[in-house]
């Protein structure tokens, strides 16, 4: 089945702008864009209007609306739209069989509004087995820097960063921009490397060129793969998610991983995934790996 990327659209400013970004990363990638809008009517104990009727002629308004403006505003875009009869994170879940990457609106910015990005979006973020990204309004409205990179956080081991690198170089290749990959890592606590660890780390000189040379190793097959994409590393003490930010001024996109895990509540989007959501000044991508 040919992929196309999926956005959900629900009639507000960030969801338009999120249908914006995904529309240019379309036309980047030469992949089709469907915008999808949940609906399915459910009594509710207020003064709204009951009528199913109704009801489904509003959502199929906001989907068409959504349609026409995103048409206008690129045109050639190969564009679908679809009302799925469901509620929204089950809906656009439901659509990752087709789906490249699924891209969503997200409210705010900044370690307290930045949680309106929402339950859904992070019920979405923490459940998806496709990358989703996630926008503001201001970041669908804004074309990217043309001399931006494509931001990557590199943790762990090559086979734990291969999905996030992967889809870095990806993104890179088809707008025609560089990838920064950044490692971030701290001092070990005292006996926390074991002897083993600490001869490999002797024996390249120290642990910041250890860690240099494992983001080197992490990073190989994917400069194999795309040749023409040009690269820089950073490697910096310091915790995961504040390195990241502190090098995303100029970043088109921000690139982290997202490991499977459940909480008490269900799913978790993980630390640095969190506070790239909240405090990036770009979009961000979150991918599931291992």
């Amino acid at each position: 089945m040919s992929r196309e990327i999926v956005v959900g659209v629900d009639g507000s400013p960030e969801s338009l702008a999120a249908a914006d970004w995904a529309a240019r990363e379309a036309l980047h990638r030469g992949l089709p864009l469907r915008l999808a809008h949940a609906w399915r009517w459910e009594p509710l104990d207020l003064p709204l209007v009951q009528d199913p009727d109704v009801q489904q002629r509003t959502a199929y308004a906001v989907l068409h609306e959504a349609e026409a403006t995103i048409a206008a505003r690129h045109p050639g875009l190969a564009l679908t739209a679809e009302l799925l009869p469901d509620v929204p994170v089950p809906a656009l879940l439901g659509t990752e069989d087709r789906a490249e990457m699924l891209v969503i609106g997200s409210r705010g910015h900044g370690a307290v509004a930045g949680f309106l990005l929402g339950s859904y979006g992070q019920q979405i973020i923490a459940a998806s087995a496709r990358p989703v990204v996630a926008v503001r309004s201001r970041d669908g409205e804004q074309a990217e820097p043309p001399s931006g990179y494509v931001l990557v956080g590199q943790l762990g081991g090559p086979e734990d960063s291969a999905a996030p690198l992967g889809f870095a170089f990806g993104t890179a290749a088809a707008r025609g921009a560089a990838v920064r990959a950044v490692r971030a890592w701290s001092l070990p606590p005292l006996y926390a490397y074991s002897p083993a660890s600490m001869r490999l780390a002797d024996e390249v000189g120290g642990l910041v060129p250890y860690e240099e040379k494992a983001l080197r190793a992490a990073l190989a097959p994917w400069r194999e793969r795309y040749p023409d994409v040009p690269v820089s590393e950073h490697v910096e003490l310091g915790s995961a998610g504040q390195v990241l930010l502190s090098v995303s001024g100029g970043a088109q996109l921000l690139v982290v991983g997202r490991r499977a895990r459940r909480g008490a509540v269900g799913p978790r989007i993980g630390s640095v995934a969190h506070a790239a959501l909240h405090l990036a000044p770009c979009p961000v991508a979150v991918v599931p790996q291992g």
